[in-house]
């Protein structure tokens, strides 16, 4: 899953060059910009998959208390949504796509300061970005909400 580590600088080098040349983000799938209410899967995970967001239960129910306010401000609608102890599914509609990826981003950058205090590792770096993808069909939105009720299992 994290090959990119295991190859040489030149190897870095090349699969940068490469993904420059043919339009694509360097390090990352892009965040499109949609307008008009759309459904949206944002998938967000600590970096390196690490259960940091399960540290501790109340960790957890603070992260999914603030992640549904955060929702209930700019989203119209949350159909489905999972926090597991490494990584978060949101499955729901929002016409302020960009605000809802911003606020995403604070609270990202305002939990890890916490978190990272609370367990005395104030260098490590705590969320790897965070995913948005349209739902493009009524299959692809039930096939959304199905992922996301069993990713737990």
């Amino acid at each position: 899953m994290y090959d990119y580590r295991k190859l040489t600088a030149e190897q870095q080098c090349e699969v940068v060059l490469y993904r420059h040349q043919h339009g694509r983000p360097w390090h990352s799938p892009p965040h499109w910009e949609f307008t008009g209410a759309k459904q949206f899967l944002i998938s967000a995970a600590c970096y390196e998959h690490a259960p940091v967001i399960g540290a501790t239960l109340e960790r957890m129910t603070e992260c999914e208390n603030k992640l549904l306010e955060i929702c209930a401000q700019y989203g119209s609608a949350v159909y489905a949504w999972c926090i597991l102890p490494n990584h978060y599914h949101l499955l729901l509609k929002t016409d302020q796509q960009k605000a809802l990826l911003a606020e995403l981003g604070r609270f990202h950058g305002r939990s890890s300061y916490e978190w990272n205090l609370q367990d005395a590792c104030t260098r490590r770096k705590t969320w790897h970005r965070c995913f948005d993808r349209d739902i493009r069909s009524h299959r692809h939105f039930w096939a959304s909400v199905n992922y996301v009720h069993h990713n737990p299992v």
